[in-house]
Order: structure tokens, then sequence, then C-alpha cells
């Protein structure tokens, strides 16, 4: 490998919990606020923040999933 290629990070999963949680708090703060925003919001504005949140629940979903499958992951290795 030449000095210019970079190698893959390892795979660093000590703080996955963490990060995924912090992500997971995030978005449902972030749907929170634009549920807050529609009070003045226009019908297009409405209806885009109706799809975003959608979106958002599937990342939740998501994001739900996966701490799961980490903590799974990490109580294996104990």
């Amino acid at each position: 490998m030449s000095q210019h290629q970079k190698k893959p990070n390892p795979d660093e999963r000590r703080d996955n919990l963490k990060k995924i949680q912090e992500n997971l708090n995030n978005t449902l703060e972030n749907m929170q606020e634009a549920e807050d925003s529609m009070e003045t919001a226009s019908e297009f504005q409405e209806e885009e923040i109706k799809k975003k949140n959608a979106r958002r629940r599937e990342a939740v979903d998501g994001m739900r999933d996966e701490l799961r499958d980490e903590h799974a992951h990490q109580k294996r290795q104990k």
C-alpha cells in the first residue's frame, strides 16, 4: 500500500451506543420542534414538515433497532 492510500479505519464500537442514543434523541427533539412549528406554518410548509417527520419516524425505528443490536453485541463481548 503506498503512503497516499488510506487504510480503512478499524471497527471502533466502544462508543456506538452513546452515539446512536444521541442521534436518536436529536431526531426526536427535531420532530417535536417541527410539530411545534406547524402552528405558524403555511399549508405547504405543514405538508413538508409532515413528510419530513414521517421520514424521521422511519429513521427512529432504525436507530432503535440499531441500539438493540449494539446492546446485544456489547453484552456478548463481556
